[in-house]
Parts: structure tokens; C-alpha cells; sequence
């Protein structure tokens, strides 16, 4: 089985460039795997000894930020590698300071993962949430390099634990240990003689918190918000936006800022077509124009958590889509939060929902009556800051564990 693996990761590198013909996204995964061990051994020192950190996306950097952060600041001579496998995560935080290297995961072949260790000679690895690549592994367990997993879920669904994928199971006890988000995951690794875990929670609760401590705070964003009421509306897609500005027309004594998820100029100019030119565009506001609607767009990166701040409530995007964004930025802000249905891979949504924190909605009626509930409502502004602080700690039971 792992033999056929290699052989349709081999063909998936081969037929990429061809996908990059039509979808950007495609083409910046294929030059950016292509390019990433050049890359990486032009910066690489010699002697080795990083500590790897893998990451799939955004979502995921920021589950191990924390850690890479924190490791830093008490181990200075420290070499970190941080690698993505998506340009989604790649393209934002390409210039993260917190590591040495920051590269894309170059694509997982045996050749590959067997250049990547000559490079790199890792001496701990640490694979986020749901990253679990063969190739790497088996490289890893060949060398003895020590492998964590951290902030883990599982899902009875999920191919491990696929009677016909065996050979995938077999790559978890690989792990030095598994950190899980849940008690859930951990029952259903012990089912399968997985005893290489423990419950350790999320590491983003600790990552926003920080966060908060740091907050920029926006010259032309505070004078928008004033002592108005707001709502913000972050990492949006299309779906959501057509619901958000329909209330937005609906209720002009609210302020809206909505942070699109894509900034790039196609989204942006739906998301202005949308609102009709009765908006005002971040990069363009000044003081003079920044309350001439009640609309704000951010056109630009890096603002999202500290924007939260200001809300009285939080829409957050991706739930008509795969999934939903991160929703502990705004919480921590004792911020209640709403949004789409599709939630249920996301243990910090239940989490909000079953504590009164947070609400989801399915169409324009709900969302209607969420805002509407949740604009004024300090019961629910303080159960969602207070489910965030409960559930902090968890970066340092991983440092033990990479000690």
C-alpha cells in the first residue's frame, strides 16, 4: 500500500503544473514544491539540527506558533524550519521571523523526504493537527528523530481507521507522542491500540490569547467604530457576504467591517459590486472619508485579530463552505460569534455554542435574529472570553514533550 502511495504522489507532482494552467492556487503549490529544497539547502546551516515544524495552512501555523514562539524566547540558539503545503499558508506568513526557514513541504516522495533530511538533519519534528505525510514519517522513524503531533482530532471516518488501510494506522505509532484535542480522539486511538496520546487541548486558546496582549490598534479603524455599535465580519466568502450586506442595508445604525478571506482583486471587486459603492475601502481611507459609510472593507492582511476587538459581535466566514475560520480571535475578546452550519470539525465551536458564546445559522432569517440577539448581549459577550481562558496551557505540555 505504501508502495502504490508513492507511486500516486509521484503522478499527483506530475499532473499539478498542468493544473496550475487554470487555478492559481495550483501554481503556486507546484512552482513552490518545486523550488522548496533548492530553497531550503541555499539556507539551511550545514550542521542541522532544526527543529521542524509542519504546518498545512494558516489555521495550523497559528496552532504552532505559539509553540515556535515561546521555544524561541527561552532557547535563543534554537533553529526552526516551518514548512506549509498550502498556499494559503505559505504566501501570508512566507516572512515569518520566528523561523530560520520558511518554506513550502516539498511534495512527498521518498526521494524527496530522503533529500529533505540530508538538508535539514532535523533533531525533532512536530506535525500539526492533521498532518501526516508516509514518505516523511517513515524518513523520520529511520533516522530516530523524535515526532510529535499536536493539536490533533480524530474522527472514526477518517482513513486511519479504515479496516482496508492498515498500513496508515501503523504510521501513528511512529509518533513519540499525540497531543489531542479531545477526550473523544484519545478513546478512539486507545480502540485501535494507539497509546502514544494524551488529551492536551488546542494550542491556538494560548496563541489568541497572546494575541490579544499585543493588538494593534488602528489610528482610522478607531475613529470608524467611534461609540457605534458593530459588527465584524472576518475571513468571508462570497456566501457569507450576500447575507452580511443584505443586514447591513437593513440596519444602518450598525456599522459593519467586513475582512474578506481572499484580498485579491477579484473578490475584492464582487465584494464592491455587492456593497454598491456605499462603502469605504481600507487602503484608501483617510480621516476625512472614513465615515462616509458605514461600511468598512480591509483590503489587507494582518489586521483580522486585532479588528475583533472592536466588535460587539463577530460573523465568522467558511461555514457555507468546507468549514469555518477561527473563531477563539474573536472570543477572546469577549466577543460573542456567529456563524455557517458547516461547524462540526471544529471542537472550539461546540465548545462556544454549548456555553452560550457563540451561534450558528443556516440562511438570512437566522443570521437576522442572531445579530439581533447577540448585539447587546453581555451574558453571551462573557461566556464566549470566559470558554478561552479556561482552555489555555496547552503550549506548555507540548515544550515538556520537545524538551
Amino acid at each position: 500500500m505504501r508502495a502504490l502511495y508513492s507511486i500516486a504522489i509521484n503522478l499527483y507532482s506530475f499532473l499539478l503544473p498542468l493544473a496550475g494552467l487554470f487555478n492559481r492556487r495550483a501554481r503556486q503549490l507546484s512552482k513552490g514544491q518545486r523550488k522548496a529544497l533548492k530553497k531550503i539547502s541555499k539556507k539551511a546551516d550545514s550542521k542541522g539540527g532544526y527543529v521542524w515544524f509542519h504546518a498545512a495552512s494558516l489555521g495550523e501555523f497559528e496552532q504552532g506558533r505559539p509553540l515556535m514562539e515561546k521555544l524561541k524566547r527561552e532557547k535563543p540558539e534554537t533553529k526552526i524550519i516551518l514548512t506549509f503545503y498550502s498556499p494559503s499558508g505559505y504566501e501570508v506568513r512566507k516572512n515569518y521571523n520566528g523561523a530560520d526557514i520558511v518554506a513550502y513541504l516539498p511534495a512527498d516522495t521518498p526521494d524527496n523526504a530522503r533529500r529533505f533530511m540530508k538538508i535539514v538533519k532535523p533533531s525533532r519534528a512536530v506535525f500539526i493537527k492533521y498532518e501526516f505525510w508516509p514518505n516523511y514519517l517513515t524518513e523520520l522513524s529511520k533516522a530516530g528523530v523524535p515526532v510529535i503531533s499536536v493539536s490533533a482530532i480524530f474522527r472514526k471516518e477518517q482513513l486511519f481507521f479504515n479496516p482496508r488501510a492498515k498500513w496508515y494506522l501503523s504510521l501513528l505509532s511512529g509518533f513519540s507522542h499525540i497531543f489531542v484535542q479531545d477526550e473523544n480522539s484519545l478513546k478512539l486511538l486507545q480502540q485501535h491500540h494507539i497509546t502514544n496520546a494524551s488529551v492536551c487541548g488546542d494550542t491556538r486558546f494560548d496563541r489568541v490569547v497572546e494575541a490579544r496582549e499585543h493588538a494593534m490598534k488602528p489610528e482610522l479603524i478607531e475613529k470608524f467604530v467611534g461609540a457605534d455599535k458593530v459588527i465584524v465580519a472576518g475571513s468571508t466568502w462570497p456566501a457569507d457576504e450576500e447575507l452580511l450586506v443584505r443586514y447591513s442595508n437593513e440596519h444602518p445604525e450598525i456599522k459593519m467591517i467586513i475582512v474578506p478571506h481572499e484580498v485579491h482583486k477579484t473578490h475584492l471587486y464582487d465584494v464592491f459590486k455587492l456593497l454598491e459603492g456605499n462603502f469605504v475601502r481600507y487602503s484608501e481611507a483617510t480621516e476625512i472619508n472614513i465615515n462616509t459609510s458605514n461600511r468598512l472593507v480591509i483590503d489587507a492582511i494582518g489586521l483580522l485579530s486585532s479588528i475583533y476587538q472592536y466588535a460587539n459581535v463577530a460573523y465568522i466566514g467558511g461555514g457555507f463552505g468546507v468549514g469555518i475560520h477561527n473563531t477563539l480571535e474573536a472570543a477572546v475578546y469577549d466577543v460573542p460569534v456567529v456563524f455557517g452550519p458547516n461547524w462540526q470539525k471544529f471542537r472550539e465551536a461546540q465548545g462556544l455554542i454549548d456555553c452560550g458564546g457563540a451561534t450558528s445559522i443556516q440562511n438570512y432569517e437566522e443570521l437576522k435574529a442572531a445579530f439581533d440577539k447577540l448585539i447587546d448581549n453581555t451574558q453571551a459577550a462573557k461566556a464566549a472570553g470566559e470558554y478561552v481562558r479556561q482552555n489555555t496551557g496547552a503550549t506548555d505540555m507540548v515544550l515538556k514533550a520537545l524538551e
